[in-house]
């Protein structure tokens, strides 16, 4: 399908046209928000995207990362960020998941606190999902969302009388969206799902007594973050809204951002809602950006849990950095999802999910994040038992001193073993077919995995390979090993796949794509960015 152009929008083009239904969502006012945002704030983008590849190659010279000693000042200053929303003051219960419209619904009605509605890992950026997504929080801002026939049954779904907190996370910044050019470029995927989302829903949630809130993942570095806060300010002043009426919450989930959580809080202090352990990515990130090195080779997913000490640290630093600065330490996500067929196997993994939580509301976090509404109210359950307040930010302080770079940085040991090899290509490989059939959420194995589980399990075969690791039956992970595993799992997968998440046209796609990454002698930085240009 040849270019059409965006009418009336100069140096905007569309590489396809608006899927049905939501030709509003591209409108031309819409776009030209758009265009101003990428004019301004791309130049910006590219230089931070640069400085990132430097700092790597810093970190495949033998550096480590470490607090900046440029900006002690403000982490030893005190100061606090903006006054806490009174929407956002409760955040017990967090519920994430994609932008299509029945998850939205059903998320908004779990009874969490919050529904983070998501355009990054959990969604499959297909043009389609992207701009379809778009449309509906359009209609949840609205308070008109609704799906008739959406089940088997015929059910209706609309919203309930009191729902959840909507925020929303756009793609991160080393992302674009291909399908809309500016100026001959594509646009950064960040600022096309901010932009879009802000454009048309942000005066609509003001007017509902809300605002429009924000989760922004893969930050690097504070200086990220203040280009998250100039595009806020940009934005605000473009549609006469009052600056810091935008709240953001920043995941930490990569390594060289749990060295800045002040400096990242600073940035966007008018802007602040606080920080969250996005422990999934920040495990591929520890995995990636320390990749050269042999003493930092990881042991099996399962073994890499939050009583490890270097995320134990990581948890500890988050809590303690938002509490002195006023503001929400968020817990992470509880993978699990309910196991209808089995009782027991249901109740195991329901307890997992209690102890995770208790281990968190302990640990003094103001909240926590579940992906499956049957896992609000345990987690509900858990914080409400252990947690009178609304948040725990006045709780005393920890008197033990702050983690150190060791710390944080301090290896887990434990097994590799041949069934986790297994796993982590079953897992990598089910997801990325899924994901190129447009899912970007997929329950495997009773979990609910995305882009960043996948990541971490693709990583994990490029480390082990590239270090010669040893299994715990002896063996070392040689690239033929990968390949005969790969092998023997595409074997038992196409019914599986096509029948539970995806479709087995996809598969050998798949796996050639896997394979080249994890025996590639260069790491890839994201899966997905390989992975977009197979996307429609």
């Amino acid at each position: 399908m040849p270019p059409a152009t965006a009418a009336a929008v100069p140096g905007v083009v569309l590489t396809r046209p608006a899927p049905e239904g939501c030709g509003g969502v591209l409108s031309p006012d819409a776009l030209t928000f758009l265009a101003a945002l990428a004019r301004r704030f791309e130049p910006v983008r590219r230089e931070l995207l640069a400085r990132r590849a430097a700092r790597q190659r810093e970190l495949d010279a033998g550096a480590l990362p470490d607090f900046l000693p440029e900006t002690q000042e403000v982490r030893e200053r005190e100061w606090t960020v903006a006054p806490i929303r009174p929407d956002l003051t409760d955040r017990r219960v967090e519920i994430t998941g994609p932008v299509d419209r029945k998850m939205i619904i059903n998320a908004l009605n779990s009874g969490a606190s919050v529904f983070m509605a998501d355009f990054e890992d959990a969604n499959s950026p297909t043009w389609d999902n992207n701009v379809r997504g778009q449309r509906n929080l359009v209609d949840a801002a609205d308070g008109t969302i609704a799906l008739a026939g959406g089940g088997p049954d015929g059910k209706r779904y609309a919203l309930a009388q009191r729902t959840a907190t909507l925020m929303v996370r756009p793609r991160g910044w080393h992302l674009v969206e291909k399908h809309v050019l500016v100026d001959g470029s594509p646009v950064s995927a960040s600022l096309f799902d901010f932009g879009l989302c802000f454009f048309h829903t942000a005066a609509k949630l003001v007017a509902r007594g809300t605002g429009p809130y924000f989760y922004l993942p893969k930050l690097e570095s504070h200086l990220e973050a203040r280009l998250w806060n100039d595009v806020f300010n940009h934005a605000q002043d473009a549609l006469g809204i009052a600056r810091g009426t935008i709240r953001a919450t920043v995941l930490i989930e990569t390594i060289l951002a749990a060295f800045e959580m002040d400096e990242i809080l600073w940035e966007l202090r008018d802007h602040s809602a606080g920080l969250n352990c996005g422990r999934w990515d920040y495990i591929f990130s520890f995995i990636k950006k320390l990749r050269q090195r042999p003493d930092r080779v990881l042991p099996d997913r399962g073994r890499v849990t939050m009583e490890q000490p270097f995320l134990r640290a990581y948890a500890e630093l988050v809590i303690r950095t938002c509490h002195r600065r006023g503001i929400h330490a968020l817990g992470g996500m509880a993978a699990q999802i309910p196991i209808k067929h089995d009782p027991v196997a249901n109740a195991a993994a329901l307890e997992k999910v209690r102890q995770d939580k208790l281990r968190e509301v302990r640990q003094g976090h103001d909240g926590t994040w579940v992906a499956h509404p049957g896992l609000v109210p345990v987690a509900r359950a858990v914080f409400d038992a252990h947690m009178a307040g609304p948040h725990q930010i006045a709780r005393a302080r920890d008197v033990r001193p702050p983690a150190t770079a060791r710390d944080l940085l301090a290896a887990p040991a434990g097994e590799i073993t041949a069934a986790g090899l297994r796993t982590n290509i079953e897992v990598a490989l089910r997801y990325l077919t899924a994901w190129l059939e447009g899912s970007g959420c997929v329950p495997i194995h009773d979990l609910m995995e995305d882009a960043a589980t996948a990541e971490i399990s693709r990583a994990q075969v490029w480390q082990w390979l590239r270090h010669g690791a040893k299994l715990a039956d002896g063996r070392s992970v040689t690239e033929r090993l990968v390949r005969d595993t790969l092998s023997e799992v595409v074997e038992t997968l196409p019914e599986r796949v096509a029948a539970g998440a995806g479709g087995a046209d996809r598969l050998p796609v798949a796996a050639d794509l896997f394979a080249r990454l994890v025996t590639a002698p260069d790491f890839a930085e994201f899966l997905t960015l390989v992975a977009y240009d197979h996307l429609d």
